[in-house]
């Protein structure tokens, strides 16, 4: 889930799903961008929009695997 507008930029693991607190607000694609670069810096790979561009709920994908992906879930 995105929150747009936050005091704070951070990422919370919420099990297999992310909680991505941006500052930038949600118009023009800006907290979608926002949320793209924490998410690619959180796994520390690139990270692209599948879908939900106007939800909050989104689908991102990454350029890893399974098996990288939950490993960073499971550290946090």
């Amino acid at each position: 889930k995105v929150v747009p507008g936050a005091a704070h930029p951070r990422v919370v693991p919420m099990g297999e799903r992310l909680k991505v607190c941006v500052v930038a607000p949600a118009e023009k694609g800006k907290a979608n961008r926002a949320m793209l670069k924490a998410v690619g810096e959180w796994f520390g790979v690139p990270a692209r929009l599948h879908s939900g561009a106007s939800s909050p709920f989104k689908t991102v994908a990454l350029s890893s695997t399974m098996e990288a992906v939950r490993a960073r879930l499971e550290e946090k």
